[in-house]
């Protein structure tokens, strides 16, 4: 009985623990509350994610009221995966934050920082588990309102609350676009369910109220996801948030908002309907491409390393949206590909940098000779999970941009192929400058002075770190496991809703029936 509601306690909660954390106001019990629902949280997406492989896609009918009348929340590959990854780079981060927010956060804001996380994650979740349009846009509200007040707690007050602000007018923006495209499809069908949504539309998808809500929609979520150009919000918000909110925010928030571009515009709207009558890749692909090549190219002249991980983010996500163009088998299996391997090799990134930070008090690439000397564990992870952002064979990185190529040849997009292969190599400067550092560049004057204890962080800050780097270099090695679930998820992307069950299990589980 309990498995049977586990799609409505796995956000019950998380949802739950911000007011706990709220009543105890204390720093240790509020991250404690946090980091035990988060531990629960993570077995119950692991234990979903059987349960698709297992039986198929779960339609889960809140409170029993079945849809169109009640909300319905839908799990199929796709989105258990995203569970797993959500409540996984939650947890290791939760793990890096007690001594890195004791460091970056006055100590009488902390149970608001945990309650802000806790509600934060309920919004993620809820986001990627419903199947309901207009709940996509209230759990975005809920996960986004949570992000601009943790976002706001950085060290750097000033600079913080002004990043907060932009994410804040941006983010308001694109929700505000999604919500009113949402509004028009309700006009033009009369159900919100996703599902009933996409049985409808192509009845309707002749009418200017269905035009003007993709329109709507689009907007909207290129906003979200930090597409170029509109990604403005994005590079203060990452290098003025607390560290552990940065990594947070870089490896889930804007996939989240990948994952409901791939929802919307695959299976609700339909590939056909997005992709073939309206053209959307034609609007998506330049875009793309300027946006993974130009991004890299700024961020080789960033001085500050988290900088340099922002523009790169907004980079990473060009490869993703490219390969989303595509409307293939292969370009949307490439997408998904990206979207898990980028989120865990981002994420291991930015608690690099954290800890560098934690020791050394910036993050400008003139202050980090001799620390692979000094902080051998941390700038060995930074430099594992830099050569997967270049896309070095036997990484996770490498196994993303493989499949891209791949999908990019399949179609004859050459050009794509060749405009990768560049923008990797403006990867080898930004990230070689970073590793050449390490190595080679002198110590800095405020180390060589011994004013502070440079050394490597905590093990509460490394354990969480490493974790990160395992999953990703075991990606790397055994990419067939993240490839094998973006083919399922991209079989069932393109057949819309209503894949069937035993072909599912067939791919999931690798039997031979």
């Amino acid at each position: 009985m309990l498995s049977a509601h586990l799609p409505a306690f796995i956000i019950v909660l998380p949802l739950m623990a911000g007011p706990l954390c709220v009543i105890s106001r204390h720093s240790f019990i509020s991250w404690l509350i946090a980091l035990l629902i988060n531990i629960v949280v993570v077995f119950m997406s692991v234990a979903i994610f059987f349960q698709v492989s297992d039986e198929g896609v779960i339609r889960y009918a809140l409170g029993g009221w079945a849809a169109p009348t009640g909300i319905e929340y839908y799990i199929d590959t796709l989105n258990a995966t995203l569970l797993v990854l959500i409540t996984i780079i939650s947890l290791c981060t939760l793990v890096y934050s007690l001594p890195a927010v004791d460091r970056e956060v006055a100590k009488h804001r902390h149970y608001l920082f945990y309650t802000g996380w806790m509600l934060c994650l309920t919004g993620l979740l809820g986001i990627v588990i419903t199947g309901d349009a207009f709940n996509v846009f209230v759990f975005l509200e809920i996960s986004s309102l949570s992000m601009y007040m943790l976002i706001a707690l950085g060290s750097e007050r000033r600079q913080a609350l002004m990043a907060s602000f932009r994410y804040l007018m941006m983010g308001s923006i694109g929700a505000s676009f999604i919500l009113i495209g949402i509004g028009f499809l309700y006009a033009a069908t009369g159900t919100l369910n996703m599902i009933g949504l996409a049985e409808s539309i192509p009845n309707v998808s002749d009418s200017r109220t269905v035009l003007v809500a993709f329109s709507f929609i689009t907007l909207g979520l290129l906003i979200k996801a930090a597409v170029f150009p509109v990604y403005s919000w994005l590079p203060n918000a990452y290098q003025y948030a607390p560290t552990a909110v940065t990594a947070f925010l870089a490896g889930t928030v804007t996939k989240v908002s990948l994952y409901i571009f791939l929802r919307f515009f695959f299976q609700m709207f339909g590939s056909d309907y997005s992709f073939g009558k309206l053209l959307l890749g034609e609007v998506l692909l330049p875009l793309s491409v300027i946006g993974f090549f130009v991004m890299s190219l700024v961020a080789v002249f960033q001085t500050d390393i988290r900088r340099i991980l922002a523009y790169s983010s907004i980079a990473q996500v060009g490869y993703i949206m490219a390969a989303m163009s595509m409307a293939t088998h292969e370009g949307v299996a490439a997408a998904v590909v990206h979207i898990i391997n980028h989120a865990f090799v981002k994420a291991a990134l930015f608690v690099a940098v954290g800890c560098i930070l934690y020791r050394l008090g910036n993050a400008q690439v003139t202050s980090m000779g001799n620390l692979i000397r000094l902080m051998p564990w941390t700038t060995s992870a930074f430099i594992v999970a830099g050569l997967s952002l270049i896309g070095v064979p036997l990484t996770a990185g490498f196994v993303s941009k493989w499949n891209l190529v791949n999908a990019a040849i399949d179609i004859g997009w050459w050009s794509i192929v060749a405009m990768v292969l560049i923008s990797s190599l403006l990867a080898i400067v930004y990230i070689g400058k970073v590793i050449e550092a390490f190595y080679f560049q002198s110590a800095s004057e405020e180390v060589s002075n011994g004013n502070r204890a440079i050394k490597d962080p905590p093990l509460m800050m490394l354990i969480p770190l490493w974790t990160l780097i395992i999953i990703s270099v075991y990606i790397g090695i055994n990419g067939s496991v993240v490839v094998d679930i973006a083919n399922v998820a991209a079989q069932q992307l393109l057949n819309g809703f209503g894949v069937s069950l035993e072909t599912v299990n067939t791919v999931v589980t690798g039997s031979s029936k």
